[in-house]
């Protein structure tokens, strides 16, 4: 820890630069970010990858080291999908507790100044970036994603994200006047004049429940943007992955202590197993503003009952891929086999149905039936997998036992084409790592394609023809939602189709993705990560309707 900062302020001159940037870049959508995400000793410094280790390795076995409200009762909850034992202890408090220290911290977090609260924001995003793989760690060992993309994913990918959600947040209050004198002239005499002040008044409380696969990358924009809008948050860990936003909560309160301000703005939400804190948060009246990503259950239950609050959610899809033709088979197959395979599938942006035309598809190898399509594509997925040391760096390790059951459970949904098999990590013996699945059916079986089977389990659905697929898109999507959708063809009225397809679905679309570029993918300051269109979100991630809820503008006037 540093100086007391003695105007908080000075952290926002410190990043002004890197703010006016990212500003630039949610307006353009192009390519920038001011957090590398490469791991390489030559950008964060030959140290940084050990000093990083050591530093999670400090918090196994013992309790984390974090104040505020509570007594001195810890909860354990996290294992780790590749076998180590985690065993950290977080401080607990009720929620009577949490929300009576976050509404004490409204009013000086309130009062600070969209300056000063998007300068502290700032500066927690550059601490956590120099914490970045301290972060991969914590993140690989609570979600089970391989330490590369728990590198980039958990930090600087979700920096990325939270730092967009300032950048929208600031420049939507800043966009207005503050402070005006208006005047409006009469027919007789001089004119009216009145001095206008403008200020903005924060929703209230706000909860970010975090989830058990992205605990950063999803709960980062939510945190941010409500920070900036001026509402206090609390945060709501998943208990299988509480770590990485227990490291992230006390990075911000280490920050606002320097600043001079209230460290009960960001608290920890550490729950008993079973306890069901988000849900008695979720309704408190104190609570404006929600953030959740994590089962559609929870999601739609959230929507009903919180009220009194703006509810942010995303939730889950069926993220459909439309087979039309392709000028280029191998690169196709080879770009699909990585989406499937990338992290097990765990990703609420995995396509889940590929749907290919009963007739077949043009190909630059011959027209390929749906069985030969299906096949392919699992011999792109076991080359892709076959040598067990690059496996494990795209596949990571399955997060839950509930994934799990669905992936050994797939094989009676249909025909088999790829069955799933273990594979032995070579440097974690007791990690649970496993293949994908591949699964056939017709379209009539919409009963199990047109629900969602989060894990590595998708399905090759035979369609009448291609506008068939379309229409199972629209439904499937309308119906269940889907956070991407994708299409192949080199019949520029198919692409055209599918782009009315997915704007009418309210989905975002990929096109003819063969090379490095995935449909998984989303990037932070150009994409916008889901659409709030469809059932699976009811917000994206990063746009003005996103960061607009959690406040509004409230005037006084008085004549001169």
């Amino acid at each position: 820890m540093g100086n007391v900062i003695t105007t908080p302020t000075e952290f926002f001159e410190r990043h002004g630069g890197t703010l006016e940037q990212a500003v630039a870049a949610i307006r353009g959508r192009h390519f920038w970010t001011p957090y590398p995400e490469s791991p390489s000793p030559k950008v964060y410094g030959a140290e940084a990858a050990e000093q990083g280790r050591a530093a999670f390795e400090a918090h196994l076995d013992r309790d984390f080291p974090l104040d505020g409200p509570g007594g001195d009762e810890r909860v354990v909850t996290e294992r780790s999908p590749y076998g180590v034992e985690l065993g950290i202890g977080y401080p607990h408090a009720g929620a009577d507790a949490l929300i009576s220290a976050a509404s004490k911290a409204l009013p000086s977090w309130r009062d600070a100044g969209v300056r000063a609260r998007t300068g502290v924001c700032l500066e927690i995003l550059h601490r956590l970036n120099a914490r970045s793989f301290e972060m991969a760690h914590a993140v690989q060992h609570t979600t089970g994603q391989a330490f590369v993309m728990a590198f980039q994913a958990g930090g600087p990918q979700a920096q990325d994200r939270g730092l967009e959600a300032v950048a929208y947040a600031y420049d939507m209050i800043t966009h207005y006047a503050e402070t005006v004198r208006w005047e409006k002239p009469q027919r007789k005499g001089g004119p009216l004049v009145m001095d206008k002040r403008f200020a903005v008044a924060p929703r209230g409380l706000a909860l970010v429940i975090g989830c058990a696969t992205f605990p950063t990358w999803n709960s980062y924009p939510g945190l941010f943007a409500s920070l900036v809008t001026g509402n206090p948050v609390i945060v709501k860990p998943h208990p299988r992955a509480v770590l990485p936003l227990a490291i992230t909560v006390a990075v911000a309160r280490e920050v606002l202590a320097e600043a001079g301000l209230d460290p009960d703005t960001v608290l920890l939400a550490a729950e008993r197993p079973e306890e069901r804190l988000a849900a008695d948060l979720a309704t408190r009246p104190e609570v404006r503003v929600i953030d959740f990503t994590g089962s559609t259950a929870f999601g739609n239950w959230l929507e009903a009952n919180a009220t009194q609050a703006f509810v942010n959610t995303e939730k889950a899809g069926v993220n459909p891929v439309v087979i039309d033709s392709t000028d280029a088979y191998a690169g196709m197959l080879g770009n699909l086999a990585f989406s499937l395979s990338l992290y097990s599938g765990q990703m609420c942006t995995t396509p889940q149905n590929l749907f290919v035309p009963s007739g077949g598809i043009a190909t630059d190898e011959g027209v390929k039936s749906p069985a030969a399509f299906a096949a392919d594509l699992a011999a792109a997925v076991e080359r892709l997998l076959a040598d067990p040391a690059r496996a494990v760096g795209i596949l990571g390790a399955i997060a839950s036992d509930e994934i799990l059951a669905r992936l050994e459970n797939a094989g009676s949904l249909g025909e088999t084409v790829l069955a799933p098999r273990p594979v032995a990590h070579p440097d974690f013996e007791k990690a649970t790592v496993r293949t994908p699945a591949i699964v056939r059916v017709d379209a009539g079986r919409d009963d199990v394609f047109g629900r969602e089977h989060f894990g590595p389990v998708s399905f090759v659905v035979a369609t009448d023809d291609t506008d068939h697929a379309l229409r199972l898109v629209r439904s499937t999507v309308g119906e269940s939602g889907a956070l991407t959708a994708s299409v192949h063809s080199t019949d520029e009225r198919v692409l055209d189709a599918a782009r009315r397809t997915a704007l009418e679905a309210g989905v975002n679309l990929s096109e003819n993705l063969t090379g490095q570029v995935f449909v998984n993918q989303s990037a932070a300051f150009s994409d916008y990560h889901g659409t709030g269109a469809n059932p699976a979100a009811t917000a994206s991630l990063t746009d003005p309707a996103f960061v607009a809820g959690r406040f509004s503008f409230v005037q006084s006037r008085r004549p001169v």
